[in-house]
């Protein structure tokens, strides 16, 4: 039985993280990767990824931490080396355009996806499968209230899909008049009106709602731990170790 020498050599940012610790305990649990740094300004290994690119060998780095630090970061490690998995949502549209850039440029793996869990992925794929047959439908994501950014990156990239099918989901509505601001959540791409909910006791889940005459489809995930993300973040940096692309959405890499 041959023995695996060549393994993936993985950083993790955010690793002190809620999220980065369930990354750390997947990552050590692969054989196929190598944990060599663990990076977070509060009490980590090392407090930044270029002091730790200084340091150990670095083959894809994996990027939980806020939505302030996620750009740069992946400016750093696409003009570095450095193959790069974010699951930190709050990229712009023209930030990953740059970052599609930069990855094809110096030939690195650049994978971005709102969320890894592949029942998610699913409820994205249904919900835009579903975009073909309904002309009105809206989304509803809830999240537990230390999620900083809103609405969430599933949501956003649920809505960029769904607009693919259809181009106006709000078919036959009446003119709106908002008595308090915001009472109809936020439009998303073609229409799509998107409303985020933060409470304790949530961990992640959403539901899409299609409406026509006389039904209504609803389409809902819900994760209940970490645990879930993970085979689709081992996923993830095995696809851009090896082929070294750009990727935004899991959806692009599942069989």
């Amino acid at each position: 039985m041959s023995v695996l020498t060549d393994k993936i050599k993985i950083a993790v940012c955010g690793s002190n993280g809620k999220m980065g610790q369930e990354v750390i305990k997947a990552v050590k649990s692969a054989e196929d990767m190598e944990l060599t740094a663990e990076i977070d300004i509060v009490n980590g290994q090392y407090s930044s990824i270029k002091e730790a690119k200084d340091a150990v060998s670095i083959d894809v780095l994996i990027d939980f931490t806020q939505p302030a630090s996620i750009y740069e970061n992946a400016l750093f490690c696409l003009n570095n080396g450095i193959n790069i998995v974010i699951g930190t949502t709050g990229l712009k549209d023209e930030q990953i355009k740059e970052l599609e850039t930069l990855s094809k440029a110096n030939n690195l793996g650049c994978l971005i996806a709102p969320n890894f869990s592949t029942g998610a992925v699913l409820m994205m794929m249904f919900a835009k499968m579903a975009s073909k047959y309904f002309k009105n439908a809206e989304i509803i994501e809830l999240h537990h209230n230390q999620k900083k950014d809103a609405p969430s990156g599933t949501a956003v990239k649920t809505a960029l899909m769904m607009s693919e099918e259809n181009s106006d989901f709000t078919f036959g509505n009446c003119p709106e008049k908002e008595t308090i601001d915001g009472a109809r959540g936020a439009e998303a791409y073609n229409n799509i009106h998107i409303h985020s909910v933060r409470l304790p006791g949530y961990i992640a889940s959403q539901e899409v709602l299609f409406g026509s005459s006389g039904q209504i489809l609803t389409i809902r995930h819900d994760s209940m731990n970490r645990e879930c993300y993970m085979p689709g973040v081992l996923m993830a940096v095995r696809h851009v170790f090896g082929n070294k692309d750009f990727v935004y959405g899991l959806e692009k890499i599942m069989d």
